[in-house]
């Protein structure tokens, strides 16, 4: 399997877990790849601290209104951009990939608008990075 599909079924099983309810274990299905159970396992666990740098970087929107979907997208590519240790030692993409990633996944499976929205907060995230990086 690709490792896009992989970041995807990510995102799907995190969407399916925030949408039911339904354990995350139970969305991922017993035939996971490792980097499907890493990214959708990290990103389950830090959603309270990737939600908050979603919500700092969506302006004129509360993480709360973002569609479950678009959300899900966005915090596997956070966490491959703010954790890059999460994935395993094979898998690691560089931001830009991250982001590009879930451009093509909101592209495909989201509306029209959803791709603008999660490019503007990733892009946003990405230039903090870059600052405070600089700033080290």
């Amino acid at each position: 399997m690709r490792r896009s599909e992989q970041r995807r079924a990510a995102v799907f099983a995190l969407y399916q877990h925030d949408l039911t309810g339904r354990p995350l274990a139970e969305t991922l299905g017993s035939n996971a790849s490792l980097l499907t159970l890493a990214l959708a396992h990290a990103a389950a666990d830090r959603a309270e601290e990737l939600d908050e740098v979603i919500d700092r970087h969506a302006h004129g929107w509360s993480v709360q209104r973002i569609q479950p979907l678009e959300r899900s997208i966005m915090r596997v590519a956070l966490i491959e951009m703010l954790h890059p240790d999460v994935a395993p030692a094979d898998t690691p993409i560089p931001p830009e990939g991250a982001i590009e990633e879930a451009l093509e996944s909101a592209k495909t499976f989201c509306g029209s608008d959803a791709p603008g929205f999660v490019n503007g907060v990733l892009a946003a995230v990405l230039r903090e990075l870059r600052q405070n990086a600089a700033q080290q």
